[in-house]
């Protein structure tokens, strides 16, 4: 490891442009001619459009156009799409229902597009959007997704009789029900995984230009995957076609998946601007955020485990309803399926598996992938279930799980997945110690004495990342394949650009993959630039999510540098009249081994592209490409410890503190890892006591709809958080990464809820966990 190569604590080199408030994003780029777009939303949950009167906003100051749907309809713009295709068990396909850019006749949520206004100014087309009168005629709606599938409830598409997506299983029922009717114990638990909101820090924007000269259409655009976009509103969408689509992702405020899907916005911006004349822009406000981007979580469950008379786990059976929301996003049906139902062996040997999900449509904002993406469903269900049981048997709930832990490797589970490598014990090890597990009955009396009720919870969970491989994934409905393309591009003064297809939204790509070219190449990281986020630039990749970057991304790299070390020693050996196989690289350098003869990394780039003493037959230049579609997923896995004291007057929580021993292979930079760890326990620590997104039962009007309503978590809430880390490098990648991303919004909830319902006495709380719920449960224990 070298101060600046694989393992180093780099300081972020993005950070700069960041902190000095030089970034540049979507709401930031001003082109010739621009105007702004502002939407008109349905403020009822389920009507019927009967009419749009848009000629009193046409006439008012700044005003371009206002576009309805009808004429998007008119002019062949597609409905937006789920792009996993699931099948119910009885074989049928999912029942998407219609959604259209600008609904034309039928609204489903609060918040359905209607119309568009184009004006001179944002304030000039809010003006005028008040002004577009739109005739309703409103319908009963639901909201629920338990009550979506009762009797005489409303319809919301006519593809989905009683409004199911699907009916959908894995696993073997039969051996699952034998478990439980043999079993020596039975845990059985209602398991509720609360709606949340994203709520990255920059809201979603687009900038839509159409070049009428060139009959080019260009759009920039909060986007996690750029090319995706531009391949889905080429080819389902028939915005343009895709030789003539430029999609740029300029610096992105976060996403945590909701940036990963193509929302209305940005095809009526590009559509808009060829209707126009004018490049439009529209950048959403928060409350807007609130009611258009994709929610996440919201799964309600019926769980049974199975124990034999020496408390091994037999078997597991899980019941789930998912809510996905007025239709169907693109990867929708992906997440209560195959992310998360297969995830439900956990770290444990669980011999019986089956899960059956039921998705429903309600007249709720559309659900989709939200950081972890079923991962923490799968985890939040199996964790307190786990917790639970060894209550009920009355065990310690780490000998509990230490009894249960897979050890042999590889392990093939019940329901699809193949672990490739783990030590559960170690985590489990390093969390207890680090927690002085065995001091916390004293410290349980010393905060009675005080009058505090103190807990203690844990969580053992595993993920799986880097989605693979595409053959695998198209076997099971994908859309499109989940490799991912890299680009090594050697100037001829040895500098270097890389070309990545992965997308950096705030998690240190422009340092980390510099790290691997600097150690792999020997040169400074000061002179690697990393280049993403631009279609025109960067050959088709497959964009940023479920901690896909290291282990897919990096790996694409690690290809194309394979490509570039072998041609660049090729031409030094010629140079230096030498072996090829006796050349190596050493900091910068290509020598003969065993000489004092070398040549400096520039001079060999130089000679690569004056191209005077080249060996026969080869090109100039020294660039290369490589894809790279993974073997298999990679499993990363922790143990989390959190420790709280609960006041019984108010049910006011305080985290007194939070342990996570982490394995994530081999680290590129440890300091980004920590920070991802760092923001993935606060956003589950904002689920598990804080957020939650509700809307009125009877009106389907969205209650939390700003953050007056909806509660995120602050620096109060928030202690230091305790992280380690240990390492089983995973053997499917070259760099054994297994990825980082998402672990701490996985594992924390659980561990959270675990010690609240530890501290309290009562089991039967649900997230989030705010003092008026802990405090009712309370109530309950007099």
């Amino acid at each position: 490891m070298g101060v600046e190569g694989i393992g180093a604590r780099v300081a972020r080199k993005e950070d700069k442009r960041f902190l000095t408030g030089k970034g540049r994003y979507t709401d930031d780029m001003v082109v010739p001619g621009m105007k702004y777009a502002y939407f008109v939303r349905s403020p009822y949950a389920h009507a019927r459009v009967t009419g749009v009167d848009a000629s009193a906003a046409k006439a008012m100051p700044g005003v371009i156009d206002v576009l309805d749907g009808k004429q998007l309809l008119a002019d062949g713009i597609g409905n937006l799409i789920c792009g996993w295709m699931i099948h119910s068990k009885d074989g049928s396909p999912m029942k998407m229902g219609a959604w259209r850019p600008l609904a034309h006749d039928t609204v489903r949520y609060v918040g359905d597009a209607v119309a568009v206004v184009i004006a001179d100014s944002v304030a000039e087309a809010r003006d005028a959007a008040e002004a577009v009168v739109v005739d309703y005629k409103e319908l009963p709606v639901v909201t629920d997704a338990v009550s979506a599938l009762g009797e005489g409830v409303p319809q919301i598409h006519p593809e989905a009789p009683g409004n199911l997506i699907f009916d959908w299983e894995i696993g073997d029922s039969s051996a699952a029900d034998k478990a439980i009717a043999e079993a020596a114990h039975v845990t059985e638990i209602e398991i509720r995984n609360n709606r949340l909101s994203p709520n990255a820090m920059e809201p979603r924007a687009a900038l839509g230009i159409y070049d009428a000269a060139e009959d080019h259409y260009t759009c920039y655009t909060t986007s996690q995957n750029p090319h995706v976009a531009r391949l889905v509103m080429s080819a389902f969408y028939n915005v343009a076609p895709e030789n003539k689509l430029r999609v740029i992702a300029p610096d992105v405020g976060g996403g945590f998946g909701s940036k990963i899907y193509i929302y209305p916005e940005e095809i009526v911006c590009l559509w808009a601007s060829k209707k126009t004349g004018v490049p439009v822009k529209w950048t959403a406000d928060r409350s807007e955020a609130f009611m258009t981007d994709a929610h996440g979580r919201d799964h309600v469950s019926k769980v049974k485990m199975a124990f034999d008379k020496d408390n091994r786990i037999t078997g597991l059976k899980v019941d789930t309803i998912a809510n996905l929301g007025a239709y169907m996003s693109l990867f929708s049906s992906s997440v209560p399926t195959y992310l998360y139902a297969t995830l439900l062996s956990g770290q444990y040997d669980i011999p019986a598996i089956h899960c059956n999900v039921r998705t429903v449509y309600t007249n709720t904002v559309p659900v989709d992938a939200y950081r972890g993406a079923g991962r923490p469903e799968a985890t939040y269900l199996l964790e307190r279930t786990v917790e639970t049981a060894a209550r009920e048997l009355g065990l310690s709930p780490a000998e509990l799980r230490r009894k249960n832990f897979i050890r042999t490797f590889p392990h093939q589970t019940p329901v699809i997945m193949t672990y490739d490598a783990g030590d559960y014990d170690a985590s489990l090890e390093a969390a207890l110690a680090a927690a002085d597990w065995n001091g916390f009955p004293a410290r349980r009396a010393e905060a009675g004495r005080r009058g505090m009720k103190r807990g203690i919870g844990m969580s053992c969970y595993i993920e799986a990342c880097g989605i693979a491989p595409s053959q695998a994934v198209g076997s099971l409905g994908a859309g499109v394949g989940l490799w991912e393309s890299a680009e090594v591009r050697v100037n001829a003064v040895g500098t270097i650009e890389v070309l990545t297809g992965s997308h950096s939204h705030g998690q240190g790509h422009e340092t980390t993959f510099a790290q691997l070219v600097a150690d792999r190449l020997g040169v400074s990281i000061d002179s690697i630039s990393i280049v993403h986020g631009d279609t025109d630039k960067v050959q088709m990749g497959m964009g940023t999510y479920g901690s896909r970057s290291g282990a897919v991304g990096m790996s694409a790299i690690v290809k194309a540098l394979d490509k570039v070390e072998a041609k660049a020693k090729k031409i030094a050996a010629h140079l230096m009249e030498a072996d090829e196989s006796d050349i190596v690289l050493e900091n910068g350098e290509l020598k003969v081994a065993g000489t004092d003869k070398s040549l400096p990394w520039f001079q060999v780039a130089l000679a690569a592209y004056t191209a005077h003493n080249l060996p026969a037959g080869m090109e100039p230049g020294l660039k290369e490409s490589a894809f790279y579609d993974p073997s298999n997923f990679t499993f990363p896995a922790g143990c989390y410890i959190c420790e709280v004291e609960v006041d019984p007057e108010t049910g006011k929580t305080t985290i007194i503190q939070f342990v996570a021993a982490d394995d994530f292979g081999n680290i590129i930079n440890p300091m980004i890892v920590e920070g991802q760890v760092h923001g993935g326990i606060a956003q589950g620590i904002g689920q598990a006591m804080l957020e939650n997104v509700e809307y009125d039962p009877t009106t389907g009007q969205l209650l939390t709809a700003s953050f007056m309503d909806y509660a995120m978590p602050r620096a109060d809430d928030l202690p230091s958080f305790n992280v380690s880390h240990q390492c089983t490098p995973c053997p499917g990648n070259p760099l054994g990464i297994k990825g980082c991303g998402e672990a701490g919004a996985i594992g924390s909830p659980p561990a959270l809820i675990n010690a609240i319902t530890d501290a309290i006495g009562n089991n039967r709380l649900n997230m989030p966990a705010t003092p008026q719920a802990v405090w009712r449960a309370m109530q309950a224990q007099i």
